[in-house]
């Protein structure tokens, strides 16, 4: 407290009663004091207007509504179309990024090996494409609609270590990102959620990943929606046995060539993992291998019975083969019924990549077979 000056202090105390009295903050944990966010400040607070009206917007929505539904997209056009049409948030995956829109200029799988700062420049260029359609239409003299919806990016498992989690969230911030989530993946070995050889970090490490973020947040002085995304279901290794909670998944006696140890997976690891970061996090979210309504329900009770008021994120992968492990009446009702069990955040991730492409392919086709009938038509 000596090193902080009289206005300082008062900062710091201002601060100490927003987290006490906003009930934003009811349920968060921070593992570190207002007067630490206050130290790490610049003299000159910067305003991050697009992340903090989109964060607080996002959280309104994820609680007035049913369900926040929405899809990924990477383009700023895609984007605007989204709007148009009714969807009241956007979500950018990680994995379109690698695939068609990373500062490399490269396909990459979903592997992290784009450039860290690729996401939060999509993340701008969406934004200034919303802000270009909300121009166009003041300078027209009509407002139909709120074009600043807030995006929910995908900040893979970091990218590094804690130092990088928090540049990387700055930068997201900086770009106008509303939500951000993180994965208990080994940033370096990172692998798409549906992929094999999965390898997590120690929960204690991950739990250092979303206070992390949540420290940058709090000095830019935004109410970013931290997002803790956990892939023990699935996920056969782990890097250490540091940690006493992992403990119990951990298979004795067993190691791979690079010294990783195998682990159980399933609904009871992702379950433990949830109520280990839900102190930490907004929302959680389990990667699951297949569209459950039953394995999501007792995900979501197991949660609620310890956090009652944790909200809950669903992806609703295009990876899964939705036809073969679900009829249509039940497809139907899949967004309802995961919003009554409190999965508020429910998203397509890949659905900008395949309907681009896959449109793109039929016009192709058409047009290569039939030339400018299939474009007319």
């Amino acid at each position: 407290m000596s090193m902080l000056t009289p206005e300082m202090r008062q900062e710091a105390e201002a601060l100490r009663r927003e987290w006490e009295t906003n009930p934003r903050w009811k349920g968060v944990r921070r593992d570190y004091r207002p007067e630490d966010v206050v130290r790490l400040r610049p003299s000159v607070m910067v305003e991050h207007t697009l992340a903090k009206r989109g964060a607080e917007k996002l959280w309104q929505l994820l609680h007035e509504r049913p369900y926040v539904h929405t899809f990924g997209a990477y383009t700023g056009a895609m984007a605007v179309e989204m709007v148009r049409a009714g969807l009241e948030a956007i979500y950018l995956s990680g994995w379109q990024v690698a695939a068609d829109a990373n500062l490399a200029w490269q396909t990459y799988p979903d592997q992290s090996l784009y450039p860290y700062n690729s996401v939060p420049q999509i993340v701008k260029r969406i934004n200034n494409a919303l802000m270009r359609a909300d121009m166009i239409e003041r300078a027209e003299g009509k407002v139909t609609r709120d074009w600043y919806v807030p995006i929910v990016a995908d900040a893979e498992a970091g990218f590094g270590g804690v130092l990088n989690v928090f540049e990387l969230t700055k930068a997201m911030i900086e770009a106008g990102a509303a939500g951000i989530h993180y994965e208990d993946q080994l940033a370096s070995e990172k692998k798409c959620g549906h992929l094999g050889g999965k390898v997590l970090v120690p929960t204690s490490q991950h739990i250092r990943t979303l206070q992390a973020a949540r420290l940058a947040a709090d000095i830019m002085g935004v109410p970013t929606v931290i997002i803790a995304r956990t892939d023990a279901e699935a996920a056969t290794l782990i890097t250490s046995d540091i940690d006493e909670r992992d403990r119990p998944f951990i298979l004795p006696g067993e190691r791979t060539p690079e010294g990783f140890y195998r682990v159980k997976n399933g609904l009871e690891a992702g379950i433990a993992r949830a109520l280990a970061y839900a102190p930490y996090a907004d929302v959680i979210w389990m990667e699951t291998s297949k569209p459950d309504l039953e394995e999501a329900r007792k995900f979501a009770e197991a949660v609620k019975r310890e956090f009652p008021d944790k909200l809950l994120a669903y992806n609703l992968s295009p990876s899964f083969n939705w036809k073969k492990f679900l009829d249509d009446e039940t497809i139907a009702k899949f967004n309802r019924e995961l919003g009554e069990m409190g999965y508020k955040f429910q998203f397509i991730t890949l659905a900008g990549w395949h309907t681009l492409n896959y449109y793109t392919w039929e016009l192709a086709k058409g047009y290569k077979a039939r030339g400018m009938p299939a474009f007319v038509e």
